[in-house]
């Protein structure tokens, strides 16, 4: 199963397309009477912008959430079976990742071209997610415990919003094809045609519990959500871009570029989150912001054809979660434990290495995992 799309209506080093979004109406109009405004219609340009516009949103924002959270006293409930050096954060402030999402929001919608498919998809998968972490974190700091809404319900939820993401773009996004390429191999591709539709909702769902398994510790997601998400904004720019895509021997998909401004918004709404987030924490980014930020990295995976690239990318979530699967399965099968506590990050804690150390250690891995999984442009 493909689709096609119209050939491409790049200009050589141009990032220029027809717009429909709000500031592009607003102030294109005004190059007549200055220059300078030109640069608007330059999708590099209104990137930067959209970081810019994301990373204030958050610096001004989140402080005043955080004394509203507090004021109503709704703070994070602590597993009683973790760390006993965690004890001590019962209470903080939770869901600050809402204010990371507003600000995606906001910045997308600025600067994004609002007839753009791609655009409205990304934003619905991460809205339903958003919302199936809203009920999560609610259900949790009201009842005053750790457990939330159920497993199931969570899974239930994270499938159904999948699939009809991923059918949508199969059905009426042109030029997006059921194809799945593999990294550092040029020609090495295969059409999955309709069993492509239960690959990319396990490859959103598992980056969603993926990135919500990683947050554990203070600043420990938000790192790694940076960098992954800055991969996937220059995989978007390079897709959407018919002579790059050409001379890289990627697929071309007319309109993806546009995902590297929805991009840009989440590493800067990380980056501000990160000011408050950091060591020690004075909020928590809750479920809200992870499962929703996780199902943003693996709806932009699906939509720039870079699946399996998120496997190298994501290679932090990778292993946390593929320690919590191996500690389950030992333990049923053996009744033996392969780590002192899962997900991993509790294992080097119970280890003696201090929070600090294992939060930077993880963004530095992090950074050439995805300096790597950038560098398969080429390598291939």
């Amino acid at each position: 199963m493909r689709c096609r799309g119209k050939t491409s209506d790049h200009t050589p080093g141009a990032g220029k397309e027809k717009r429909g979004n709000m500031l592009y109406h607003l102030l294109y109009p005004l190059k007549e009477y200055f220059g300078g405004f030109n640069v608007i219609r330059y999708l590099t340009f209104r990137s930067m912008l959209a970081f810019i516009i994301a990373l204030l949103f958050v610096l001004l924002v989140q402080p005043k959430f955080i004394a509203w959270v507090k004021s109503r006293r709704i703070g994070q409930p602590i597993r009683s079976d973790g760390p006993q050096t965690h004890l001590g954060k019962q209470g903080t402030p939770t869901m600050g990742g809402l204010v990371v999402i507003a600000a995606m929001f906001v910045a997308t919608l600025l600067l994004c071209d609002l007839t753009n498919i791609f655009v409205w998809v990304a934003l619905g998968l991460t809205t339903s997610y958003a919302v199936l972490g809203f009920k999560d974190d609610y259900a949790k700091v009201t009842a005053g415990n750790s457990k939330g809404v159920s497993a199931r319900m969570k899974l239930l939820w994270q499938v159904f919003a999948a699939a009809v993401a991923v059918l949508i773009l199969m059905l009426f996004a042109p030029g997006f094809s059921t194809q799945v390429g593999f990294p550092f191999f040029k020609d090495a591709t295969i059409d999955l045609g309709w069993a492509f539709l239960p690959f990319a909702v396990f490859v959103i769902v598992a980056a969603s519990n993926a990135v919500n398994i990683t947050d554990g510790l203070d600043g420990l997601v938000t790192g790694p959500v940076m960098t992954v998400a800055m991969a996937y904004g220059i995989f978007a720019y390079v897709t959407g871009h018919s002579e790059i895509a050409s001379y890289l021997q990627i697929p071309y998909i007319a309109g993806v570029g546009d995902l590297a401004i929805f991009a840009a918004a989440i590493v800067a709404g990380g980056l501000g989150f990160l000011w408050f987030n950091a060591f020690p924490a004075q909020v928590f980014m809750g479920d809200v912001g992870s499962l929703a930020l996780g199902g943003a990295l693996g709806i932009l995976a699906v939509i720039t054809k870079q699946e399996l690239l998120l496997v190298v990318a994501g290679g932090v979530f990778v292993v946390e979660a593929l320690s919590v699967i191996a500690q389950v399965a030992s333990f049923k099968l053996t009744g033996k434990r392969v780590f002192l506590m899962a997900p991993i990050h509790h294992h080097f804690e119970l280890k003696g290495l201090a929070e600090p150390k294992i939060i930077v250690r993880c963004w530095i891995i992090s950074i050439v995992l995805a300096l790597l999984s950038v560098a398969t442009l080429k390598l291939r």
